[in-house]
C-alpha cells in the first residue's frame, strides 16, 4: 500500500455529499474554522486518510482489488473509499452504511443520540469506525460512493495532500448535522450559487473545490450527475493549467 505521508504529502479523501432539491441539484459545503488546515474556506467534508481507514470485511459493494484498480493504484485503494464514509460521518453526521442489507435508518430519537454520542467519540479517537459497525452491525456502503477526481496539493504549497474526490447521494433517512468543532457554517447550496458567493467575495475557496464545483453547476438532476460520474464524463480535459493547480488523472 501507499505510505499514509511520502515527501511531506499526506493521503486525504473528500467527499462531495448531493441531493435533489425542488430548485435543482444542492452540494452540501462547509466552512472551516481558523486554525485548522485550510481555515476560512468553504469546502467539502474530508480529510486525511488513517491507517485504520481499512476494513475490508465491514465493506460492501467493492473490494480493494476493485477499489485498487478504479484508482490506478496496485492495492489500499479501498482505504480512499472507508476515509471518505468516515469523513462525512465525522464532519456531517451522515453514515453511509447498510444494517440487515437495508440503508441505515436513524429512525428515532435514541438512535440519533445513540450514533451522534458514536460521532463524539470517534471524533475524540475514543472509539474506531470498525467498534462501531461491529457494535450496530453495518457494513459501510462504499457501493454508493463513487470516485470523482484526483488532486495532488501544488509544489510550493507549506502543507501538501494526495485527495481522492468522490461523490455520494445523500441518504434520505438521515440528517446533515455539521460538527462544531469542524466548522463555522454549514449548508446544502446549488454549485452555481456557490461560485457566485466565491465571485463576490463573500466565499473562499481554492482552485481543487472551484473547479469541481464548476464542473458539476450545468447538472440539474442528481441522478444525471452521478450518471454522468460513473461513466467518467464530468471531468474536465486536463490541461497544463489544470496541472499547474494540482489536478490529476484519475488513474
Amino acid at each position: 500500500m501507499q505510505p499514509l505521508i511520502r515527501d511531506n504529502v499526506r493521503l486525504a479523501a473528500t467527499i462531495l455529499l448531493v441531493r435533489q432539491a425542488s430548485s435543482g441539484l444542492e452540494v452540501f459545503m462547509m466552512q472551516r474554522p481558523g486554525g485548522v488546515d485550510f481555515p476560512d474556506l468553504h469546502v467539502f467534508p474530508g480529510g486525511k486518510v488513517d491507517e485504520q481507514d481499512f476494513l475490508p470485511d465491514l465493506v460492501a459493494g467493492l473490494d480493494d482489488s476493485e477499489a485498487s484498480r478504479r484508482l490506478g493504484l496496485s492495492a489500499g485503494g479501498l482505504r480512499y473509499w472507508i476515509a471518505a464514509i468516515r469523513e462525512c460521518f465525522e464532519e456531517c453526521g451522515v453514515l453511509l452504511a447498510y444494517r440487515k442489507g437495508q440503508p441505515l435508518r436513524l429512525s428515532d430519537v435514541a438512535e440519533v443520540a445513540r450514533f451522534e454520542a458514536y460521532r463524539e467519540q470517534l471524533i475524540d479517537n475514543a472509539l474506531s469506525l470498525e467498534e462501531i459497525c461491529r457494535a450496530e452491525h453495518l457494513r459501510l456502503a462504499a457501493d454508493r460512493v463513487t470516485y470523482f477526481s484526483h488532486w495532488i496539493t501544488p509544489e510550493q504549497a507549506p502543507r501538501r495532500f494526495d485527495t481522492r474526490f468522490f461523490m455520494a447521494l445523500m441518504p434520505p433517512e438521515q440528517a446533515t448535522v455539521a460538527h462544531a468543532w469542524e466548522t463555522v457554517a454549514d449548508e446544502w447550496v446549488c454549485p452555481r450559487d456557490a461560485l457566485r458567493a466565491r465571485d463576490a467575495g463573500r466565499w473562499q475557496m481554492i482552485a481543487p473545490t472551484i473547479i469541481t464545483l464548476t464542473s458539476i453547476a450545468g447538472y440539474q438532476h442528481v441522478q444525471e450527475l452521478l450518471g454522468a460520474v460513473v461513466a467518467e464524463q464530468h471531468v474536465f480535459e486536463l490541461t497544463d493549467d489544470l496541472r499547474r493547480q494540482g489536478m490529476q488523472d484519475l488513474r
